[in-house]
């Protein structure tokens, strides 16, 4: 087994996607919280809060806990980012060596990459669901969202896996 303290540490350039990746996540988000001050003063006091596993309101809050949503999108996207620069600390099989290093960073980096946008993108669909709930523009994604959640976060990790097994 590598130790994680003794893996070489190698600097990889960011790819194209993960560029793409970074501008669609980040501009989406700030989308979302531009869409936010836009209608600040036209929400009512309460908005969802919380919604059940079929995507019915199930809890209703201040509007002020929409700046919560906002705070942990951007605290997830920050966390992300610094272990997205770190891939020598990301965990991996015991067949990774110095000969194939550089392959498992990348693929590892990629990932983390996709994953943290689209974390930011269900964050927005979040922010964006509640506030049109609370004026009464939409009844939100209903059923449909917890599975596009699902597979949205699902589907990349089982896609890296099956990449990450190819990894000679």
């Amino acid at each position: 087994m590598v130790n994680n303290w003794n893996r070489p540490k190698i600097k990889i350039p960011k790819t194209t996607g993960e560029w793409v990746w970074d501008i669609i996540g980040i501009v989406i988000y700030l989308c979302s919280v531009f869409f936010l001050i836009f209608v600040w003063n036209t929400l009512p006091e309460e908005v969802p809060a919380h919604y059940n596993a079929v995507g019915e309101v199930d809890r209703w809050g201040s509007k002020m806990e929409l700046l919560i949503l906002l705070a942990v999108g951007l605290f997830t996207f920050v966390m992300m980012q610094v272990f997205e620069r770190f891939p020598e600390m990301h965990n991996y099989p015991s067949r990774m060596n110095e000969s194939n290093a550089e392959q498992f960073y990348l693929h590892s980096r990629k990932l983390l990459n996709q994953l943290k946008n689209i974390c930011l993108i269900i964050f927005a669909l979040i922010l964006v669901e509640s506030i049109s709930i609370a004026l009464g523009w939409w009844d939100g994604f209903g059923v449909w969202f917890m599975p596009i959640i699902l597979g949205g976060t699902f589907i990349p990790i089982i896609i890296g896996l099956i990449r990450q097994s190819k990894i000679k």
